[in-house]
């Protein structure tokens, strides 16, 4: 791209790129994509719907013409393309392949200001099967440097369509019950101290408690102003929260065995089974839209 063009940014299904700091993100999390290879995305991003050849992009790549095999150049920035969008030649959901022409970007795109407002997206075309000469590529079996929770985690495609009010009230009411486990742990530390007092190492287990129970009141409150307000971007500023939230929230699926003196062991377990899915669940809720401002109904006419 030429340097007279202002930096972008781009949104595609779960994707960002922005073109001011080469940065590819999936959710939220950085996915490495190297100078070239990124370049030719925000080529296929500026251009959507539009054939982009081969011989464009060797001339953005090498504009003084010092790469000879340039067909090779090209077609390895696109597969390392695909690899990261998780995309294929075969059924392409983002880059499909014009034979001996070029490649052309399929998916819906939208531009993202400096405030971080999207414009409508550029493109509305629906991916289409590949020409039936075109030549088939392997995609790579490997993405390297892609979190591992990534991989396994649940995409925004992958998850159901819900209404925005019931995962908006789901989501504030598992806040709200982590708010309920922090206050009353602080509310109860007497009792608490005496069920641990049988344990080794108790004072440092009632400290844990405590800090915990601190540090993560603030952090709720933060979480529950995101959703609550529609601040922007809440669902970028969650899952940069959310390992924090993963750790912490595992460790308070325990908290149904400081209920022991009034329940029994059994369903404490069963409680903490539970409470351990809860920051999936979050996660999910978020994805599913629940910090999103919710369309406004046009009126009906008489």
């Amino acid at each position: 791209m030429s340097d007279s063009q202002p930096a972008r940014r781009y949104r595609f299904g779960a994707f960002e790129a922005d073109a001011a700091t080469g940065e590819l993100r999936r959710q939220g999390i950085r996915i490495k994509l190297n100078a070239q290879p990124f370049q030719v995305l925000c080529l296929l991003l500026e251009r959507p719907g539009e054939l982009l050849t081969r011989e464009e992009i060797s001339r953005e790549l090498w504009p003084d013409g010092t790469f000879v095999d340039y067909e090779h150049g090209v077609n390895s920035a696109v597969n390392r393309i695909r690899e990261a969008l998780r995309d294929t030649a075969g059924n392409p959901r983002f880059v499909e392949t014009l034979a001996r022409r070029g490649y052309r970007f399929v998916a819906p795109v939208e531009r993202i200001g400096p405030n971080g407002n999207g414009s409508p997206p550029i493109s509305e075309s629906a991916p289409v099967p590949p020409p039936a000469d075109s030549a088939p590529q392997t995609p790579p079996s490997t993405e390297p440097d892609v979190n591992l929770l990534d991989r396994i985690l649940a995409s925004p495609e992958d998850l159901p369509k819900t209404s925005h009010p019931v995962v908006q009230t789901l989501f504030v009411g598992l806040q709200l019950m982590y708010l309920g486990f922090y206050v009353g742990a602080l509310a109860n530390l007497a009792e608490i101290e005496d069920l641990l007092s049988v344990l080794p190492r108790a004072f440092e287990l009632l400290l844990v408690i405590v800090v915990t129970a601190a540090i993560m009141i603030p952090v709720r409150a933060f979480v529950l102003c995101l959703v609550l307000f529609y601040a922007p971007r809440v669902s970028e500023k969650f899952l940069k929260l959310w390992p924090l939230l993963l750790t912490l929230d595992e460790l308070w699926a325990l908290s149904p065995f400081l209920l022991l003196h009034h329940i029994n062991f059994g369903l404490a377990l069963a409680c903490t089974a539970l409470l351990v899915y809860s920051p999936f669940a979050q996660r999910s809720l978020i994805l599913m839209g629940a910090g999103k401002v919710e369309p406004t109904a046009s009126p009906t006419r008489g």
